[in-house]
């Protein structure tokens, strides 16, 4: 009987820590799905069009975005392997455990069963009734030759079931082993990919150093214009805060003491929208269906010139040519504004919190329509020099910039 308790001891702590296992295993598998589905996209987005000259800094800085992908992929099946290797590990233990107390409980049933032959003779059992001193000594001598009988079926059942559970750990062994060998595959893949692009991005740094002098000239002046851009549309929304104020101001019949000339006087209708735009905080939808994250918000690094610094107000989406933007949240369009080229930027306002979308080819919606959540806003424009398709997307709360990663769903 010990050997059965020992048994569903072991088996207990063998689910507990299998599942434990299968769910760290699921995290890191869907982590390592993700960043190849990442890579597919960059490689799909960014490396589709013919290299050019001009496209040099931005070429570099894709190349550097798939390498540190790449490199977490390379993390991750690392550590899914090294989790696969400790179960492993661990399934082998509990087999040698499971092998040893398997063959003692063999030896003892078949010492049970040699002296339940030797003594099996019907007139044997006859005799042992027989012999009993009275009626009552020959029923418990009777109960002892049934309970017998039961426990010598049931070691033979824990015997089988014993010897099933060991061949199921084996074939999961086998399996987990499969894996393992499949996941190392992966990652010598991965790193010779990386070799290559290692390759590339030699090459690429080599054309820079050449003329390193006038694509930093270049680009201090692409980083002048954004912020030229991103201080007209600054100064634009404040001045449809005033204006939106002074309409507010003239419906309502008892006048705020004291109004905060960067911030919305919102109705109750307005008010319950900007509620419910705050409590979808992380659940927001991307403001377009298929892309990736081609530059963060806020201040950062340039990615090819450590000495220079950009300033993101938004989020950089780079996206299939014919995408089109679509509206995060219900609201009102407040403003269409066109760029250079004629490009587009739609401003929605959610009450007091507005989402910007920005370098569109044309607009589907304008000035005063009421837009639905997922509604197509417009087309985002294809640079046709680097082949690109990128949306700025920006949000605020009044004149406030967010970091919209902040707000929207995790990919």
């Amino acid at each position: 009987m010990r050997f059965l308790k020992y048994f569903i001891i072991l088996l207990v702590l063998i689910c507990t820590t299998g599942s434990v296992y299968a769910q760290s295993r699921k995290e890191l598998e869907s982590t390592r799905k993700k960043y190849k589905s990442q890579i597919k996209q960059l490689n799909s987005l960014l490396f589709t069009q013919v290299k050019k000259e001009k496209n040099v800094l931005e070429d570099l800085k894709d190349i550097k975005q798939k390498i540190a992908v790449r490199n977490k992929l390379i993390n991750t099946i690392n550590l899914e392997a090294k989790l696969i290797s400790n179960k492993i590990l661990k399934n082998e233990e509990e087999i040698n455990v499971l092998n040893k107390n398997l063959a003692k409980l063999k030896a003892e049933y078949s010492a049970m069963i040699y002296k339940s032959f030797m003594s099996k003779s019907q007139q044997s059992r006859i005799m042992f009734l027989l012999s009993s001193q009275n009626f009552y000594q020959a029923y418990k001598r009777l109960a002892y030759m049934k309970q017998y009988a039961s426990f010598r079926k049931n070691q033979g059942l824990e015997i089988n079931r014993k010897t099933l559970f060991i061949d199921k750990l084996n074939d999961s062994l086998y399996y987990q082993k499969q894996i393992k060998d499949t996941l190392l595959a992966s990652e010598t893949n991965q790193i010779k990919q990386i070799e290559t692009d290692k390759k590339t991005q030699e090459n690429l740094l080599s054309l820079i150093k050449k003329k390193e002098n006038k694509y930093k000239r270049d680009l201090r002046k692409t980083i002048a214009q954004e912020k030229k851009v991103t201080a007209k549309i600054d100064k634009i929304i404040k001045e449809e805060i005033e204006r939106a104020n002074r309409l507010a101001m003239s419906k309502l019949k008892d006048k705020p003491t004291k109004i905060n000339k960067n911030e919305f006087i919102l109705s109750p209708e307005a008010k319950a929208l900007a509620a419910r735009f705050d409590l979808n905080k992380g659940k927001l939808p991307w403001p377009l269906a298929n892309g990736i994250i081609v530059r963060k918000f806020g201040v950062q690094p340039h990615p090819v010139f450590p000495g220079i610094s950009i300033n993101s107000p938004g989020v950089h989406f780079a996206t299939s040519k014919g995408a089109e933007a679509q509206s995060i949240f219900d609201g009102e369009v407040f403003n269409v504004l066109i760029g250079s080229g004629g490009k587009k930027n739609i401003l929605i306002k959610h009450g007091n919190y507005i989402t910007s979308y920005n370098n569109l080819e044309n607009a589907y919606v304008q000035k005063g329509d009421l837009v639905k959540i997922g509604q197509p806003l417009g087309k985002i424009f294809t640079d046709k020099i680097n082949g690109k398709t990128t949306l700025i997307f920006v949000l605020l709360k009044n004149t406030i910039k967010l970091n919209p990663a902040s707000w929207m769903l995790k990919r």
